[in-house]
């Protein structure tokens, strides 16, 4: 029985059974039935089976499609939940413009999305980072270097990824100019979908890279002949993605009202808690990886997330807004959500100046962990007026915008010949993909 319990299938069998009350309240619609309570209990352990079932499908797929593909895949499945919820306030907006609730709704729209991604790098570069580097010290990662000097010790990441980064700073550079134009509109879809459309088409271009050794589940299912790997890797991304789909809004909303009980805005539970939520698969995915000393997996993806919801995320929006309009039209909101949208572009650069260089060390990790907290916490002081201060949450916003824009500035101008190699990098996957680049002789085969 031992021996059995400890099978790569037991483990499958185990993710898979948290997964099934919610499948079964789901399936018979009687999950309304249900206490808000038992609600997030439920779905929460939903989430979490299907979230290691994500992970295993991707880790899978690594051995028949390029590593990069695989995690793009595993990054758009994890947070499909969070375009479900903002595609719902962006059809409200359309289906009611001219009114309050367009209004309300299309600002909601932005405050969710740029959550979202603030909670990404704020919470989730800085802690997986901070996780990475304390467990290294049972996992051995190599990934892990230990420096001298005030909390100097860092994650080296994949130089592979540098992609990935010039992706993300070509839709943060633009994210800039989005609120310029009154809204989001159809130029801006164009824009950054096509960015990663671009991106994609190139990934998908690499070669599958030899993978090192795998132990567990996905070592388990490398050892099916092809048809059968590809079925179960098919199979895993449909189950989980399905059940993390419909689990994660009623984990959210839950969330939501458990927040409103005890006294929380609801402007800022859906700007926060929600996206938190919604976020949390990606997040047990990658402190999964971690776990394994596969740090550069995870932040791999951790950052093909940032850049799909950066880019397809946002314009989207403007989509499902004209579907529901009937016409084209702009996602219009108000100055307040402007300066979210700036605040939030300016962290993004100033995680890109961080990552510019292949690394994260503890104290670029606690400033990007600590500038997120402060200002959320200062916001929520000013939203809840616990305390009297001498400025609004839009002064707030557009300071720390500031901070985030001349610290990312000092380390770009400290780390541009990092910047150069990087911009080589990427010209240089780009033309190999595109079967423009110069052949290296040790690379001939």
């Amino acid at each position: 029985m031992p021996s059995l319990l400890r099978h790569p299938l037991a483990a499958v069998g185990g993710a898979s059974l948290m997964t099934f009350p919610w499948l079964l309240f789901w399936a018979t619609g009687s999950a309304e039935s249900l206490s808000t309570l038992t609600v997030v209990a439920v779905s929460g352990f939903a989430v979490l089976g299907s979230s290691f079932l994500l992970a295993w499908g991707a880790e899978t797929a690594e051995k028949d499609v390029p590593r990069a593909f695989a995690i793009a895949v595993l990054a758009v499945l994890a947070v499909a939940p969070e375009y479900a919820v903002d595609a719902l306030y962006a059809w409200t907006a359309g289906a009611n413009f001219g009114t309050p609730r367009g209004t309300e709704a299309a600002n909601l729209a932005v405050a969710n999305m740029t959550g979202a991604n603030r909670i990404l790098i704020g919470l989730g570069w800085s802690g997986i980072a901070l996780f990475t580097i304390y467990r290294a010290k049972q996992t051995h990662d190599p990934a892990v270097q230990r420096r001298s000097g005030f909390l100097a010790d860092a994650v080296r990441l994949d130089r592979d990824i540098a992609l990935e980064i010039a992706f993300l700073l070509a839709a943060t550079a633009y994210a800039f100019f989005v609120p310029l134009s009154g809204g989001i509109g159809m130029f801006d879809t164009l824009v950054l979908v096509g960015l990663y459309v671009l991106y994609i088409s190139i990934i998908i271009q690499g070669d599958v890279e030899e993978i090192e050794e795998q132990v567990g589940v996905p070592a388990y299912f490398h050892g099916y002949p092809r048809p059968a790997r590809v079925a179960v890797v098919l199979f895993l991304f449909a189950y989980s993605g399905t059940m993390i789909y419909t689990a994660v809004h009623p984990f959210a909303h839950g969330l939501e009202v458990l927040g409103e009980s005890i006294g929380v805005p609801p402007f800022f539970m859906i700007q926060w808690i929600a996206p938190l939520a919604s976020e949390s698969p990606e997040l047990i995915v990658v402190a999964y990886l971690v776990n394994k000393a596969r740090s550069t997996a995870g932040f791999n993806a951790l950052i093909s997330s940032k850049l799909n919801q950066w880019t397809l995320l946002i314009g989207t929006l403007a989509v499902v807004y004209s579907i529901a309009l009937g016409q084209i039209g702009t996602l219009q909101f108000d100055s307040k959500q402007s300066a979210e949208i700036w605040i939030t572009a300016a962290q993004s650069f100033f995680a890109i100046a961080v990552l510019v260089n292949f690394s994260i060390s503890i104290r670029e990790a606690v400033a990007l962990l600590v500038l997120f907290v402060s200002q959320v916490f200062i916001e929520f002081l000013i939203v809840r007026e616990l305390v009297v201060l001498p400025f609004t949450a839009y002064d707030v916003l557009i300071g720390y915008t500031v901070v985030y824009i001349v610290l990312g500035l000092v380390m770009f101008i400290q780390r541009r010949e990092d910047f150069r190699k990087l911009v080589g990098l990427t010209a240089t996957t780009a033309q190999d993909a595109m079967g423009t680049g110069t052949t290296q002789p040790e690379r001939a085969d």
